[in-house]
């Protein structure tokens, strides 16, 4: 899946995860589990207790063989004795009764006697009650590892839920599945009914599997062979989305048995599980549309499934449909028959075995181009008015098909591949097997409206959601805790592709720009591991995030270079080939790489600490003559004492990479690999300059102490020396530097001084967003005349690049969005005439009541200028309305929230939530941009407070909707008094909201923002 990447740090799909209790430990020792269960099997999980049952006497048939040593937690609380010594209440009265019926009271001799027997008889029972009855056995105890005795909850009915666990039990797995749906885009509802072959690992009496939202209505069991359905006790538990189908009979080992559940449901009003879509058609005239999104843990909305990655499974499905209409699920239809007046039922091939998130149907009136290739028809759909602007996705689609056949070794499994585009969609896109969902702004291409960037983003989409037909669908992660697996193989391969087959492009740049903001991140106490601990739906939600995607993707992009390429490709191959249509864990990877190595290096003891620590090192150079002295320490911006773990815990294996003035060509890369605090590089001779962590392959940062006078120089004399790439690198680590107040600002605006020669697009932008984020925080902070002071900088700076810029869609490609990106600054800031050009443009494009044609890499510029007045603004907002291009509606949305009108700015973050004029997919990029002026900032934060519980419900807690919407809207601020609001505001939430780690993130982030201020608010005034 990929997150749109338009919101806060653009994951490639195209755009979660730690314990929601307590800060992530630092080190996570990831031991290679069982492919179904990768917990252990004694870990348990308790429930609220307003929602435990404490339970004695359970039949030996409703326990599971690991749980029968429990005694009851009524038993270790002492609860039972209650009952047991009522009995000696009478015989053991310290009163005697007279013959007329009144009491005498005892002797002392008597009262103390009496104590001591009362006192001594209750101590005895007590021990024997509480000792584990194996103590007084001749084999004695085995020494257990649980802590607490299982505490089953409550089900919907009142009765015993016999599982406690938030994951499922592994003694029943599922085989197969014959899926029959009806849903009623009138009703706006469906039925369904399921058959499940499972398969008995242990003997049980129950069948736990995931259920959300169903109104199941019959549940039946049919043993193997059997032909006769037997009626079967249903319980359900929502907290944990589970329910047990109770058998009459024991379940036999090795013995498959067929689970029948009838059920319907409503199409969500979300865009999860099997939800609906409202459009207008050429007509204007109101159509539905039926799709799903089940990753992470929503199939278990759609229809009773094993809902965990691991149990994986085949799946045979029918849908029946309004004859008008049309189905795709992941497979090729096999069939279409008659069911009633105007419904057919459309029955597809069965499916290779895959996890359940990977499920996927869609029911619209749909049109589609195709082409095949290598025995797969590719295809790519949309309905009827974006037909045409398909084209580009099909031609990109098969050459990315082709160039991954040939990479992996290894084909395509499936007859056809159909790529879909969803008129409202919140995640940029979703690998479902055979039939790939898309974000219609990440998959349609408009030659007249679609920008150089807008071509980048939607090839990266593609080559992402491609990769993960391979890497996610055939190999899949065992669990949620390594999600990197997927995501950050799908993000590295998307950049990788991208570069062997469009090199015009110039992805690379992209990828430099998320690492850096990814880095900001990971930077942050608040980060976590790349391979986490993830239990509950919230924190599986929060794992799809810029660590998954972007750290995960950046370190196999250090490995690979680390290796060499040969050797990275044999052990992807080995990996892939070793695990297909299975599941796998990271040290997998890593033992699929040592493979090819064949002990020369240990990949999996190397990665381990790249994997399992969170943060990243910060490499200190110091150079003296030929001897160059490395050391490592662990990056942190902010430490509290409360949830610090000391720097020396922190040692990571670091593929040192160098370039010297003595030869600074790609080819010349010197490599050192540093897995000690420290050590000492000898050169073969001295050198004017050392530049570490060439191209930034490599995920570190590195300080130059007294050689960053030494590189500022060059940079000044001879920047081309560099890549342009090395020079964004520098950038970013010295204001990085800066940030941490290991270096001066004074030093970081000396270093960018050389700006007005450059040309290149990666160290231009990066040196903008470094200025950028310093501008935002002054302007926020209300200091107006040093933020004007600092713009002017800028100006200074650029402003000759600026009048350079051709209002064209003219030049390579990597020109056009230079210009795109110089030239929207510039009318954001009004800078140079850029406003006023750009002003000029709209009012001609208005009077032409919109059909005048814009160069398309300026017209987000053009937009942003318009819309500065509020008849411009109602103008854009209705061209919105009536637009057939996801290009062009994209720049008017973002045009559209850049307004300063406080009434416009409330009215479309609202209207956005509601989802009618505006789409509710995008909310967070609307909020993303409110959040970035002066007057929207405190307008976004009030808006998500205001909507709180609206938000949770449209988007689940932990989504990376939620994620963006929580960090845009308290980026900005910087004041104690802000840290205070949104700490409240949080503590004030359910436990859920305030664990998550976006809002963890969010509060180190304004911490950031405060200390950034107080350590360079003086120097500012005195460098501007």
């Amino acid at each position: 899946m990929q997150p749109f990447p338009g919101d806060q740090i653009q994951l490639p799909r195209n755009m979660i995860e730690n314990s929601m209790f307590e800060e992530e430990p630092d080190v996570v020792d990831l031991a290679k589990e069982p492919c179904l269960h990768p917990l252990e099997p004694d870990e348990v999980e308790y429930e609220p207790r307003s929602s435990r049952l404490l339970v004695r006497g359970l039949g030996e048939h409703e326990m599971d063989d690991d749980e029968e040593d429990y005694e009851s937690s009524a038993k270790l609380l002492g609860m039972s004795f209650m009952n047991r010594s009522s009995s000696l209440r009478n015989s053991m009265s310290v009163y005697r009764q007279s013959s007329n019926g009144s009491c005498s009271l005892p002797s002392t001799r008597t009262m103390v006697v009496c104590t001591v027997i009362l006192v001594i008889a209750v101590a005895l029972i007590m021990v024997i009650y509480l000792l584990p009855k194996c103590i007084f056995t001749k084999e004695g105890c085995h020494k257990k590892n649980h802590t607490m005795e299982l505490i089953y909850p409550l089900a919907t009915n009142g009765k015993l839920f016999p599982w406690a666990k938030i994951r499922l039990p592994s003694d029943v797995v599922p085989l197969h599945y014959d899926l029959v749906l009806q849903p009623n885009l009138t009703s706006l509802k469906f039925s369904g009914s399921v058959k499940i072959v499972v398969n008995i690992i242990r003997v049980t009496w129950k069948i736990v599997l995931h259920s959300s939202g169903l109104n199941i209505t019959k549940a039946t069991i049919t043993s193997a062979g059997g032909h006769q359905e037997k009626p079967a006790e249903l319980l359900e538990y929502p907290l944990h989305d589970q329910i047990v189908v109770m058998a009459p009979e024991a379940l036999l080992v090795g013995q498959n048995y067929t689970v029948n559940i009838a059920y319907s449901s409503n199409l969500s009003d979300t865009c999860y599980g099997f939800y609906k879509i409202s459009y207008k058609d050429e007509n204007s005239k109101q159509r539905w549309f039926a799709a799903t999104q089940f990753e992470p843990v929503a199939a278990r909305s759609a229809f009773p499934c094993f809902d965990e990655p691991a149990f994986k499974a085949t799946f045979l499905i029918k849908i029946r449909r309004d004859e008008k209409l049309s189905t795709l699920s992941n497979m090729p239809k096999k069939a279409t028959t008659p069911v009633t007046n105007g419904i057919v039922q459309d029955e597809f091939f069965v499916s290779l075995k895959m996890s359940t998130y990977l499920v996927a149907f869609v029911v619209a009136d749909l049109k589609n181009i195709s082409r095949e290739t290598n025995g797969s028809l590719v295809s790519v759909y949309a309905i009827p008015q974006h037909i045409n602007q398909v084209e580009y996705a099909l031609n990109t689609s098969v050459k990315l098909l082709e160039f991954y056949q040939n990479y992996f070794l290894i084909n395509y499994p499936l007859e056809k591949l159909d790529l879909v585009a969803i008129p409202d969609f919140q995640s940029g896109a979703m690998e479902n097997w055979g039939l790939i969902t898309f974000r219609e702004s990440s998959l349609l291409f408009n030659s007249r409206t679609s920008s150089a960037r807008d071509k980048k983003l939607i090839t990266a989409v593609i080559a992402h959601e491609l990769a993960h037909q391979w890497f996610g669908n055939l190999v899949t992660m065992e669990w949620w805790n390594d999600l990197w697996l997927n995501e950050g193989f799908a993000t590295f391969m998307e950049y990788f592709a991208m570069e062997e087959i469009f090199p015009e492009l110039h992805s690379d740049e992209d990828f430099l720009n998320l690492i850096f903001k990814a880095m900001m991140k990971d930077s942050l106490n608040s980060s976590h591991p790349v391979s986490s601990a993830v239990q509950s739906s919230e924190q599986i939600e929060e794992m799809f995030d810029a660590l998954s995607y972007i750290k995960g993707a950046s370190l196999l992009l250090m490995l690979k270079h680390y290796l060499t390429k040969d050797v990275f490709q044999a052990g992807i191959e080995v990996y892939l080939h070793n695990h297909n249509y299975g599941c796998a864990q990271s040290d997998d990877l890593w033992d699929s790489m040592n493979e090819i190595t064949n002990g020369t290096l240990d990949v999996k003891k190397l990665m381990k600490t790249w994997i399992v620590q969170k943060g990243f090192p910060l490499v200190s150079v110091v150079r003296k003559g030929k001897i160059i002295s490395v050391k490592q320490e662990k990056y942190l911006y902010l430490v509290e004492p409360e949830n610090w773990t000391s720097d020396e815990s922190y040692l990571w294996h670091i593929p040192l990479t160098y370039i010297t003035s003595s030869c600074n060509f790609t080819h010349c890369t010197n490599a050192y690999l540093l897995d000690q605090k420290s050590a000492v590089i000898e050169l073969p001779e001295e050198v004017e300059w050392i530049k570490f962590n060439v191209d930034m392959n490599g995920y570190y940062i590195v300080h130059y102490g007294e050689d960053w006078k030494t590189l500022i120089d060059l940079l000044k004399k001879n920047h081309t020396a560099l890549s342009p790439k090395d020079r964004a690198n520098l950038i970013n680590n010295i204001f990085s530097l800066a940030g941490l107040g290991k270096e001066s600002l004074e030093k970081a605006f000396e270093l960018i001084d050389y700006l007005n020669k450059e040309s290149s697009t990666a160290p231009l932008t990066q040196a903008l967003f470094q200025l950028s984020l310093i501008y935002n925080l002054l302007e926020k902070k209300g200091e107006q005349q040093l933020a004007a002071r600092l713009m002017h900088r800028i100006e200074c700076l650029l402003g000759d690049k600026i009048d350079q810029q051709s209002w064209t869609d003219d030049g390579a490609l990597s020109q056009r969005e230079l210009r795109s990106t110089l030239l929207a600054f510039a009318c954001t800031h009004d800078i140079r005439n850029c406003r006023t050009t750009a002003t000029e443009m709209f009012e001609k494009w208005v009077n032409s009541n919109g059909t005048m044609s814009l160069p398309s890499d300026v017209m987000k510029a053009i937009f942003t200028a318009g819309a500065k007045s509020s008849d411009g603004w109602d103008f854009l907002l209705k061209m919105y309305s009536s637009s057939v291009s996801e290009a062009e509606k994209s720049k008017m949305i973002e045009a559209l929230a850049s307004t300063e009108d406080v009434r416009k700015l409330i009215w479309l973050m609202q209207n956005s939530l509601e989802g009618e004029v505006i789409r509710t997919q995008e909310l967070s990029h609307i909020i993303a941009t409110v959040s970035q002026s002066l007057p929207g900032y405190l307008l976004a934060w009030d808006f998500v407070k205001e909507n709180w519980e609206k938000l949770t419900r449209k988007f689940h807690l932990g989504s990376y909707m939620i994620q963006n919407i929580i960090s845009w809207s308290t980026s900005q601020f910087s004041t104690k008094a802000h840290l205070v609001e949104v700490k409240s505001f949080f503590e004030s939430k359910s436990e859920q909201s305030s664990q998550l780690h976006s809002v963890k993130e969010a509060i180190d982030t304004i911490q950031l923002n405060i200390q950034w201020m107080e350590r360079n608010l003086a120097m500012l005034q005195e460098l501007l």
